[in-house]
């Protein structure tokens, strides 16, 4: 008897076909076989004609989808149908969640077979799990099917009405989603509450004592029985003392005054409080909480640790990693338990196995947690994973293991202290057992130096002491304005509100990034102006649309759908055909938007526009009666843009950017200007005879404040040549790159490649100032070799004669690599949307671009070599031209 197994991925077929007894064949669908059309040309003829086309909904006859077979997929289904004809039975072994179902069941309606079919389901691959599956199939689970198709139905009649709407109004290739326009909007709340903020001040005195040779800090908290104030006493709004606070606002000159009023003075102890305290264990990973973790810890995005966590699962390593439950298995439980005792010792291990309860009511997706697969738990040195695999193995390993260790015991102390008026206080903790503590720390990569970092050590007081006092200096502190979300606090945040599913959050964070709405500064999501002007537009005419609490009822609404409890179709309908439906307000609303207002941010205390064009953010403004408009830089955020800041940018425009100072070797003018790309210096003017003069960014660390004239005639000399090499006699120079400042040993020629060095800041080094012997020095130091490990592919299209065609993640943006051929996408193409026919469509462009050019450059030679007195003449290279359709993100 011979068994068709269907899966998603390729990966993920290879590892189950190991454990599957002779006579069962794995195929891979590649993801979904079947979808609503992604653009017009996917349109079928049947109803190009439709008004509600576009939407691949037909709105008139009860929501009912269209669905069809993307181009990319037809080789696919080709494939499955005829391994299917060899078949006596199929099984569908897709993901458990709703997504997978939807796959399993999109399969049954293509494939159509005439053999007995089943549903397999498994939340970890390793072989007992696989047998385990195949010995209890059962059949697709049409409520699952539904619930997911109504989602991608309501998110599609969201995403491809509004979009349209951005376009015309403000930018192409904007997008609105149900989700994905939540998000932005908290994004752009917080910054709006960050450009509010009004910063307060405030000074206090920080002490250095001694008791028994052991040092240990203090800080003022009262004088004369008032509290000192904090930062928590400041009102955002205003920069001031919250009204109703009992506090002492302290600035320098009364820090400083009741510094000389308690020096020399003796110091005494008033008071102390230890308290213990138990500390219980995080329970095992869920998709929004290994997002928010390995965001923290690894640095990882939540796209880039979803791929990983794929790839861990799909390689057998891990359990399912897409799961709201924090619910573990008994053979789970005993694993963890074993791996505690080995590692650790039985005093480690938590006194009863501990059961975690979800409390997410709607968490319906797997059941059990993140977790490494198996009955046994490989530990991350046993599984040979290397990179980001090893890093995030671990972290869910030992994140695991700890949820079955015992609790952390520690203590708390505080120490009151008084010299003259003024009350000081102490805090000291100590780790009495660490528990947990041991595998795993949130927040820390090193548990072990975690435990050293927790405990903070004070010496054995009393009541009537007098310890030493060392140093006493004031300190002055600034409030600081509200943090930006991280991915993992967004992630937080919109789980906490019940916005969207965790098995989403990756995708919508990817996608707000790609869209413009938002750029990663550090491990910050800064939202952009467009962000601004599309979430102004969004609350101004579709309020509810953008509204947290709209958004979660609707979500809640969803997953009632998926139990049956609420029907799917007259919730469609009136979500978006009812007298308050989306197609009617969009109706209503657009005649009333004015494109120039909709491209137009409003940003308090600014009096000049800040309007969103064709090349980016800019300034408009009027000088002199005439209207001017500057571009702002790309490095500055809404938040960041002061009224000062304006002024130089207009300035700029219209007087012209004023010198620092003269070249004392060429007499020529030195400005400091502000471009697209943030600061630079110039030398000279910009004429018809010198239409690009000499220009160089600042470095890292210097700002046009605090720029002298001797470091930006230095800047303008660069490369500055050192001197040469005394066993080459080559040049050594050093200038200014990509990565930072370097010194570079020319040696070209026959000689061999040029040897680069950076220069080290924490060793002095500094571009305008280092010498030739510190740079053969520096030259003479091996040279660091960076491995790279194989990179892994964002996604697996699919294969062309027998190659894998496969998108990866470059310096320059996602590229298609097919053989020993890159070729780029196209800018604004959605990596989770690009089909395999279409990267087929764009390599074989390249190679006809190639092939003409080679062909050009070939007859070039010829006529040359024909005519050796003729000029000399270049072939003109020909290039693809890439188009992209205009898509909406449904999400």
């Amino acid at each position: 008897m011979s068994t068709l197994v269907i899966v998603e991925s390729p990966t993920k077929a290879r590892t189950i076909q190991k454990y599957l007894p002779k006579g069962y064949r794995v195929e891979a669908s590649m993801g979904h076989v079947r979808d609503l059309p992604q653009s017009a040309s996917e349109i079928p003829a049947a109803y190009k004609k439709e008004k509600w086309s576009q939407l691949g909904v037909n709105v008139e006859a009860n929501f009912e989808p269209i669905y069809v077979v993307p181009r990319d997929k037809k080789k696919v289904v080709k494939t499955l149908k005829d391994a299917l004809k060899q078949a006596d039975e199929l099984v569908l072994a897709t993901d458990e969640d709703r997504e997978g179902e939807s796959i399993s069941w999109h399969l049954l309606e293509v494939l159509k077979p005439k053999v007995p079919t089943k549903r397999m389901v498994f939340h970890e691959i390793t072989e007992e799990a696989i047998l385990h599956a195949i010995a209890n199939c059962r059949d697709i689970d049409v409520q699952l099917v539904h619930a997911q198709e109504t989602r991608r139905i309501l998110d599609r009649l969201v995403g491809y009405t509004l979009s349209p709407l951005l376009w015309k109004k403000i930018a192409p290739k904007l997008s609105a989603g149900r989700v994905q326009s939540v998000s932005v909007r908290l994004l752009v709340m917080r910054e709006r509450e960050r450009r509010a903020f009004v910063k307060g001040a405030y000074w206090d005195l920080k002490a250095q004592l001694e008791k028994d040779a052991v040092p240990f800090g203090a800080k003022l908290v009262s004088v004369d029985g008032t509290k000192v104030a904090t930062g928590s006493d400041f009102d955002e709004a205003t920069g001031k003392i919250k009204a109703g606070k009992k506090v002492k606002l302290l600035d320098r000159a009364e820090a400083e005054a009741l510094l000389e009023t308690i020096a020399g003075q003796p110091w005494s102890v008033t008071k102390l409080d230890a308290k213990s305290s138990k500390r219980k264990p995080a329970p095992p990973f869920t998709t929004s909480t290994l997002q928010q973790e390995a965001n923290r810890k690894l640095r990882l995005s939540a796209r880039d640790t979803m791929r990983v966590a794929q790839s861990l699962y799909e390689n057998g390593y891990i359990t399912y990693m897409r799961t709201d439950s924090v619910h573990l298995s008994n053979q789970a439980i005993e694993a963890a338990r074993n791996c505690v005792e080995l590692k650790y010792g039985k005093e480690y291990l938590s006194p009863k196995p501990r059961q975690f309860a979800t409390k997410n009511k709607s968490a319906q997706e797997a059941h059990e947690a993140i977790r490494p697969a198996g009955s046994t738990f490989r530990t991350p040195k046993e599984t040979g994973l290397k990179d980001r695999d090893l890093a995030l193995y671990d972290l869910i390993w030992k994140r695991t293991v700890a949820c079955q260790m015992a609790e952390a015991l520690q203590t708390f102390i505080t120490v009151d202290l008084n010299v003259m008026n003024a009350g000081f206080r102490t805090s000291g903790k100590r780790i009495d057992f660490p528990g947990f503590f041991r595998a795993y720390v949130e927040g820390s990569d090193d548990p072990n130096a975690a435990l050293d970092d927790r405990e903070v050590i004070l010496p054995t007081m009393a009541v009537g002491d007098q310890p030493d006092c060392k140093e006493v200096e004031p300190i002055g502190h600034e409030t600081q304005p509200p943090a930006r979300y991280s991915e993992a606090s967004l992630v937080k945040m919109l789980e906490s509100e019940g916005i969207g599913r965790p098995s989403t959050y990756a995708s919508i964070i990817g996608t707000i990034i790609d869209r413009g709405y938002a750029q990663l500064q550090g491990n910050a999501l800064v939202p952009t102006f467009t962000a601004f002007a599309v979430s102004a537009l969004l609350e101004k005419h579709f309020p509810d649309l953008v509204d947290t609490r709209f958004t979660a009822r609707m979500e809640e609404t969803l997953d009632r759908v998926s139990t049956g409890d609420v029907d799917h179709l007259p919730y469609l309908k009136t979500f978006y055909s009812g007298d308050r439906g989306l197609e009617t307000q969009v109706k209503a609303q657009e005649e009333h938007i004015d494109p120039s207002q909709a491209k137009t941010v409003q940003l308090e205390n600014l009096s000049v526009k800040v309007r969103i064009g064709k090349f980016g953010p800019y300034l408009e403004t009027e000088y002199e009666g005439e209207p001017v408009t500057a571009s702002i830089p790309h490095n500055l955020t809404p938040a960041d843009l002061s009224a000062e800041q304006v002024k130089i940018l207009i300035e700029q425009k219209t007087k012209g950017p004023e010198s620092i100072g003269t070249h004392p070797e060429t007499g020529e003018p030195i400005y400091v200007l502000i471009g697209s790309y943030g600061p630079y210096v110039q030398l000279g003017d910009v004429t018809e005879e010198n239409p690009k003069p000499k220009r160089t960014s600042l470095p890292k660390g210097v700002t046009p404040d605090n720029l002298t004239l001797d470091m930006a005639i230095g800047l303008l000399a660069l490369p500055r040549l050192l001197g040469t090499h005394p066993e080459t006699g080559n040049k050594i120079q050093t200038n200014l790159g990509r990565f930072g400042p370097y010194v570079v040993h020319k040696k070209g020629g026959e000689e061999g490649k040029d040897d680069y060095r950076s220069l080290k800041a924490a060793m002095g080094d500094d571009v305008l100032t280092i010498d030739l012997p510190r740079a053969i020095e520096i030259l003479a130091e091996p040279k660091r070799t960076r491995r790279r490990a194989a990179k892994k592919p964002l996604r697996e299209l699919g294969n062309s004669g027998g190659e894998a065609i496969e998108i990866f993640d470059g310096p320059y943006g996602p590229y298609i690599k097919y053989k020993r051929k890159n070729v780029s996408l196209p800018e604004g193409a959605d990596v989770e949307k690009f089909t395999l026919d279409e990267a087929i469509e764009l390599v074989g462009a390249k190679k006809t671009a190639a092939k003409k050019t080679t062909t050009k450059k070939t007859t070039a030679k010829k006529t040359t070599a024909k005519k050796p007195a003729a000029k000399k003449t270049t072939a003109t290279k020909t290039t693809a031209t890439k188009t992209t359709a205009n898509k909406a993100t449904s999400t």
